[in-house]
């Protein structure tokens, strides 16, 4: 097993290490409660996925909860809960992840929870052609969201090649037709040590922890792991529309833009852009969006939501391994003209990009996001999750700088994004357009 002592100075408390198989264990002692949670992700999501298999990183995460080699499927809820906690888990474009939150005495059957996971899953061929229903039902039933559904089919338009293209749920076709062996295939591909990070954090001792990890996962063989390189998308060379007109009571818009990976030079400068224009949202995707942003003095939010010309709007840029898109949403109010809508919005857009930013607005900006950055850090569910999360787009070791990193933009990096990014020919345009 070697020992890694981590680069970063601004978080010491965390370390690393890396097992014989390629597992990487992150560890970070919090002692505010005798509790303790695990995470353990995995580099595979909807981006690793060729057409004929989208959506099997989704299904796969859901047949990883149907029991194990030693687990009974009646049974593994409740080794959780008989200690007060609670699981969950989730699949995106770049990563899949298992989490665990229960008291520091727990921690045990967390870790063999999470090794049964990686290697004994069943795939029972009842139980995949059961899910399948179920996942079919949840595709169907975000399709009946207009805003879920323009969001999909906005990032289908605004990507022609890249696999980030295709929805986290997959397509109805591939859904209908993929096999219990498609799969489990997926499954003892990606779901190896050496495509793992687990990440412990809450009131443990770090040499027991350790223990415990090789105890469970020390003797797990890693797997062959390559996978081919991702089609570059191509340069946007003129702006894209799509409207959906469908039975609906309220209308949307949403206008995308192509946006940097995290690990980009332009991508703090975006988020501090998106600040101005929309509100501070944070970097976390477990948490953020369940809070509001502060909007009152955001640019669109005043000209949109302020002038009575809509409900709500939004923006979302979030930290990906590869670009991906900074999107703009906005919600109608009943009996605006969406056109009205589309020309407010897209004229402030083309204010920014021509005139930038104010030197009051980058220091407001920095103030709420360094705000959002503490609230991220409120519990140590939240603390373990943007370990994981930054160490399958980026590394670990960038989640402690980011607050750096905002404070270190300046007012031309932001301008420059504005201009560079934000420009006509490199947006998409959806509209959700109801039908009484």
């Amino acid at each position: 097993m070697a020992a890694l002592e981590p680069t970063s100075q601004s978080d010491s408390t965390v370390r690393e290490r890396i097992l014989d198989n390629g597992l990487r264990v992150l560890i970070q002692p919090v002692r505010t409660a005798p509790l303790a949670t695990v995470w353990c992700w995995y580099r595979v999501g909807s981006r690793d996925e060729i057409p004929g298999l989208t959506g099997v990183s989704h299904w796969v995460e859901h047949m990883n909860f149907k029991g194990t080699t030693n687990i009974p499927r009646d049974q593994i809820k409740g080794i959780i809960e008989k200690y007060g906690g609670y699981w969950n888990g989730y699949t995106w474009i770049d990563q899949t992840t298992y989490t665990e939150t229960a008291t520091r005495d727990a921690l045990d059957r967390m870790l063999f929870i999470e090794a049964e996971r990686m290697r004994n899953c069943l795939y029972d061929p009842a139980d995949c052609e059961s899910e399948r229903t179920v996942i079919i039902s949840e595709l169907q039933g975000g399709e009946n969201d207009p805003e879920q559904l323009l969001d999909q089919e906005l990032t289908a338009t605004a990507f022609r090649a890249h696999s980030y293209r295709h929805p986290t749920i997959g397509w109805l076709s591939d859904l209908q037709t993929m096999t219990r062996d498609d799969l489990y295939g997926h499954y003892r591909r990606f779901y190896a040590p050496n495509n793992a990070t687990l990440v412990i954090v809450g009131d443990v001792d770090r040499a027991d922890a350790l223990r415990e990890v090789v105890k469970h996962f020390g003797k797990l063989e890693p797997s062959d792991v390559r996978r081919r390189s991702s089609t570059v998308e191509p340069e946007q060379l003129g702006e894209r529309r799509l409207t959906i007109s469908k039975e609906g009571t309220t209308a949307y818009l949403k206008v995308g833009f192509h946006s940097p990976g995290v690990t980009h030079d332009d991508f703090f400068p975006l988020l501090v852009l998106d600040t101005v224009l929309t509100g501070a949202k944070g970097l976390n995707l477990w948490a953020s969006f369940r809070t509001p942003p502060p909007q009152r003095s955001a640019r669109l939010y005043h000209a949109l939501v302020n002038s009575g010309l809509a409900s709500a709007v939004n923006g979302a840029l979030l930290p990906t391994q590869e670009p991906f898109l900074y999107t703009l949403s906005v919600t109608a109010t009943d009996g605006v003209s969406l056109d009205r809508v589309e020309a407010v919005t897209l004229t402030e857009v083309e204010r920014a990009r021509a005139n930038g930013i104010t030197p009051q607005e980058l220091q407001k900006a920095k103030n709420q996001l360094r705000a959002r950055l503490v609230f991220e850090n409120d519990s140590i569910t939240n603390i373990a999750h943007q370990l994981g999360f930054f160490g399958t787009i980026a590394s670990w070791q960038l989640y402690p700088t980011i607050s750096q990193r905002i404070e270190a933009v300046t007012i031309a990096e932001v301008n420059k994004v504005a201009a560079d990014r934000l420009k006509p020919t490199s947006r998409t345009v959806g509209r959700f357009e109801p039908i009484q």
